[in-house]
């Protein structure tokens, strides 16, 4: 990925050894006239770059799912699922409304040609297979009772879920056991390189959404490679962006808006194969033609978003929420 970023620019400027204080001059000086923040409150950040004012018009974008509440950034890149206008009050940024969904998509990831199959990934050989790849840390005391209520209900169902700390399986097979689910019906994946990670999508049936913190790149892999995501749409915007997902990729029908309703149509859809099938031939079908993979026109859309930004700026205008 970063071969591929260094050679789509006409400049690519390594500054990691500089300060927030030097590399903010430095933007000044090059004559950036939009600097865009893609970190936040993240691990790694160089956030402090930019109440250095590194350029005139100073935007938040996909990193940090939220307000900054930092008054010098202008605008937060958004669209109308994950900022409702109602939102809008909660933001020091002025949202910048995107005609789809806010998050970009990369159409040139590769999906393996490898097989896999249930045995040789700890999946038994029959039974609906339920999964959720999210970091363990989405993973909360709600939502978990809500998988094995879903468990219960569909005999012979297995959760897969992804193994980022040994620690953490232990403690999710022993909750398992607590809430009458044998830990068995607990299986966990191993980091695989992305093109085998998502191709071994297609072995689940249902990726089933973490709340108030929603799958958001893993949720996008998942539609990316076939599977449906049913999601339960939250009041922050990282609680929507699932939500977002799928109205950009025509399956709005898989969000829900309680955990009763959550887990109602993950036990109807787990009984009704057709059904189930029928939703996996929709997004295959929906995939190749939504917003929500069409990088191209993402790439013209969000051009469009900057070019109203900057030409604010020219005017004398302060930022306002702006709708492309």
């Amino acid at each position: 990925m970063r071969r591929r970023l260094r050679q789509s620019f006409d400049h690519f400027i390594d500054v990691r050894e500089l300060s927030a204080a030097e590399i903010a001059r430095r933007s000044r000086e090059l004559g950036i006239d939009i600097a865009v923040d893609l970190m936040g409150f993240t691990l790694d950040t160089r956030f402090d770059i930019f109440a250095h004012r590194c350029a005139p018009v100073q935007v938040s974008y996909m990193g940090y799912p939220g307000t900054t509440g930092a008054a010098y950034m202008d605008y937060v890149i958004a669209d109308r699922v994950v900022i409702p206008p109602e939102a809008q009050v909660h933001f020091t940024e002025k949202p910048v409304y995107m005609p789809h969904s806010y998050q970009v998509n990369d159409s040139q990831r590769a999906i393996s040609d490898r097989v896999f199959t249930r045995e040789e990934l700890g999946l038994p050989a029959s039974g609906v297979v339920f999964c959720c790849f999210n970091n363990n840390h989405k993973i909360l005391p709600p939502v978990f009772d809500s998988w094995m209520r879903i468990l219960a209900a569909v005999p012979g169902s297995v959760l897969w879920l992804f193994e980022d700390n040994p620690a953490v399986a232990t403690n999710l097979r022993r909750g398992a056991q607590e809430r009458g689910v044998a830990a068995q019906r607990l299986v966990f994946a191993q980091r695989l390189p992305l093109s085998e990670h998502l191709a071994r999508h297609r072995l689940a049936d249902l990726f089933l959404d973490t709340l108030p913190y929603n799958a958001h790149t893993t949720a996008s892999d998942a539609l990316w490679a076939g599977l449906p995501v049913l999601t339960r749409l939250g009041e922050s915007f990282a609680a929507r962006v699932a939500a977002s997902l799928l109205h950009a990729v025509g399956l709005p029908e898989l969000v829900t808006h309680s955990a009763a309703e959550y887990e109602a149509l993950a036990i109807s859809l787990a009984q009704d194969p057709a059904r189930l099938k029928a939703l996996r031939d929709k997004l295959q079908a929906e995939k190749a033609q939504s917003p929500l993979f069409n990088t191209h026109q993402f790439a013209r859309d969000i051009e469009a978003a900057y070019l109203a930004m900057h030409e604010r700026h020219l005017q004398g205008l302060p930022p306002e929420v702006i709708e492309v």
